[in-house]
């Protein structure tokens, strides 16, 4: 089955490289396997949201959504690698980092959410030590690992894997050839699937089609999610009020996202015109690139305005140039996530589940005869991983 505007293209003269490419990723997989590289778990409930595809599957969305679902239950920390930073090592965001110090991904996290921590550090083991040992975080109850699907030296309690509808990793080729950063084989560490970016029509005979497609092991669950968008933010803390795109409106879509494609065909249908300006993912913007978008605005018949994504306007918000009319009418679009077939009470259930029962706090009240070795092969250490059978 291939997905109604399926994105998928594949570049099969490059095959051979990818043949080169699925070896070396083979081999590290297998490592990981057989314990000649090692994996660490911790004594803290770890839930790890990833995918492997190059470009975007909607890892943010659904990392926030974790977070709404347990910020106010406990105290939360989301650890990102900060893609694009200039800075090096663990850095813990505070209210003036900028997207230079921790990427705009985590900026825009740490903007939407204050009260939680926020911290960056390509190696994650480094990561969660430092989170859980130093003073100013010790107190932290679950860590959250943005795009961290592939980091074999975390054992996560909870693996959740996500694959975009109109990518789907089963009709994908290895890089360079397509966009999988290693086999499908690998969806097998994942304890839960998620097919994000679904069109909200979808029928039941899809689902049941998709299902069966996936051909996950008993021990997955699939869940299906879809995009939600809110009214639109003005980008200035200045301009009042949210709003709706409107029937009159000229809308310049500014992106530098992986997948611009489904934005754009959401918020065509609602608007008078869309003109689509788009950037590479997680692009810098230089001053002629500025240029570009103030001539591209003034361009516009008016009434007109600006659209951007939440992760662009972390960026936007830090640069110089733009002409005062873009930004008196620059707004941004937030994305949520809603799942599907009334799977969210499901969804939810599991993860609040995994949390209470493999918290710091559940460990300490239990007594020696729960936590010794059971026999001499035994190390003691708690199993980390989830399983879904006693659930």
């Amino acid at each position: 089955m291939r997905t109604e505007g399926d994105l998928i293209e594949v570049n099969k003269w490059l095959s051979p490289l990818s043949f080169i490419y699925g070896m070396g990723v083979g081999m590290r997989n297998r490592m990981y396997e057989l314990g000649i590289k090692k994996s660490r778990s911790f004594a803290i409930p770890v839930i790890s949201v990833g995918n492997i595809t190059v470009g975007g599957a909607g890892k943010t969305p659904h990392t926030e959504y974790l977070v709404r679902l347990l910020k106010d239950r406990m105290k939360v920390a989301v650890l990102s690698r900060g893609y694009k930073r200039k800075t090096k090592g663990y850095l813990l965001a505070d209210k003036d980092s900028t997207s230079e110090d921790i990427g705009d991904e985590p900026r825009q996290m740490k903007t939407k959410f204050p009260d939680i921590y926020i911290a960056v550090d390509a190696d994650r083991c480094e990561g969660i030590d430092r989170l859980t040992t130093d003073e100013a975080t010790s107190d932290v109850d679950v860590i959250l690992l943005d795009d961290a699907y592939q980091h074999r030296r975390v054992k996560p309690g909870i693996n959740i894997l996500l694959v975009d509808y109109h990518r789907l990793i089963i009709y994908d080729k290895l890089l360079p050839a397509g966009r999988l950063r290693e086999p499908e084989k690998g969806k097998e560490r994942a304890d839960m699937v998620i097919i994000t970016k679904c069109p909200r029509d979808l029928k039941p005979m899809e689902y049941r089609v998709l299902t069966k497609a996936m051909n996950l092991r008993p021990y997955q669950d699939l869940f299906f999610t879809t995009i939600d968008y809110e009214p639109l933010c003005p980008i200035l803390d200045t301009k009042e009020g949210k709003k709706e795109i409107e029937t009159n409106d000229n809308v310049l879509m500014l992106t530098g996202i992986a997948s611009p494609q489904q934005m754009e065909q959401d918020i065509a249908p609602l608007c008078k015109s869309l003109t689509a300006l788009n950037f590479s993912d997680h692009h810098h913007f230089r001053q002629r690139d500025i240029e570009r978008i103030n001539e591209a605005f003034n361009d516009i018949p008016e009434p007109r305005i600006v659209v951007t994504t939440e992760k662009d306007a972390a960026r936007l918000k830090d640069i110089d140039g733009l002409s005062d009319d873009v930004r008196r009418n620059i707004f941004v679009l937030p994305v949520d996530i809603k799942f599907m077939l009334g799977q969210e009470e499901t969804f939810n259930n599991k993860i609040l589940s995994y949390v209470h029962k493999n918290s710091r706090n559940s460990i300490l009240v239990k007594t020696k005869d729960e936590i010794k070795p059971k026999d001499s092969n035994n190390t003691g250490e708690r199993p980390r991983r989830i399983s879904f059978k006693d659930n």
